[in-house]
């Protein structure tokens, strides 16, 4: 079951023992890497002694990675499909580790983010990614992934096309809008689910609706546990946690809690 309490995945967490000095912040659908500053979430790890690297951008501008313990958001095309997404973040994550090598990394994902960081992680299993953390992500899909794509796909979606492509936020968004469906067989996630996931600590942060009075109205609860991809039954830690699907302050506590846990041995 995924309802497990916030302290007793924290006291599961406190038995792993990861030393990690690169976080890199995946942001989800539509968001850019500025919402993880605007959420307060960088302004947190920064407190905590996380040196903050900037935001790594998709022009080859040379990237300077602080020593010691730091973070970096990246830049993504957020409305593309995840294969594409994830070339984007294979470009990023080859920049820090040619800088730092040897060095390892714990990626963090909002929503769609989360999922990006997972299917990362199964294309490229030896990059030196020592845990997965995800928040209210979609990891067997979503009915708004499955209302997009019926949308793109309807006279409203075709009257969009007609704007142009800067415009066609639909248009833009169906191949993704696929890939998020919930999973079945053809689909990305279906794929994603059955493949072999590398040795790492997958943590799921779950909105849990009984701690809050609305909820996640974008992703479902069972949906959000890593517990529930074939892969990964047993090996994940899922964290119940109150909240909507946004990026919410209260995040960068718990975050920061998790990452503390991470890196004690």
């Amino acid at each position: 079951m995924w309802k497990r309490s916030v302290l007793l995945g924290l006291l599961l967490v406190a038995a792993l023992s990861v030393r990690s000095e690169t976080i890199i912040l995946i942001q989800g659908y539509q968001a850019k890497g500025a919402d993880w500053r605007s959420s307060g979430i960088t302004t947190s790890l920064a407190a905590a002694g996380w040196q903050d690297g900037g935001q790594i951008s998709l022009s080859e501008a040379p990237l300077e990675v602080p020593s010691g313990a730091r973070f970096f958001t990246v830049e993504l095309t957020t409305d593309a499909q995840l294969l594409r997404q994830a070339e984007q973040l294979q470009r990023h994550v080859g920049r820090v580790t040619a800088a730092r090598p040897g060095e390892s990394l714990i990626l963090v994902g909002h929503s769609a983010g989360g999922v990006l960081g997972r299917l990362f992680m199964v294309q490229h299993p030896k990059e030196p990614v020592t845990a997965l953390i995800t928040f209210a992500s979609p990891h067997l899909g979503t009915e708004s992934a499955e209302l997009g794509l019926a949308l793109s796909q309807s006279p409203l979606g075709w009257a969009s096309a007609l704007l142009g492509r800067e415009y066609d936020l639909l248009g833009r968004s169906e191949g993704l809008f696929f890939d998020l469906v919930r999973e079945r067989p053809g689909s990305l996630l279906f794929w994603l689910n059955r493949q072999p996931h590398p040795p790492a600590r997958y943590i799921s942060v779950v909105r849990d609706e009984r701690l809050s009075w609305v909820g996640d109205l974008v992703v479902p609860v069972w949906s959000q546990d890593m517990n529930q991809v074939e892969q990964l039954r047993g090996r994940a830690i899922s964290i119940a946690s109150s909240g909507n699907h946004s990026l919410e302050r209260s995040d960068a506590e718990l975050l920061l809690q998790i990452l503390r846990r991470l890196r004690s041995s």
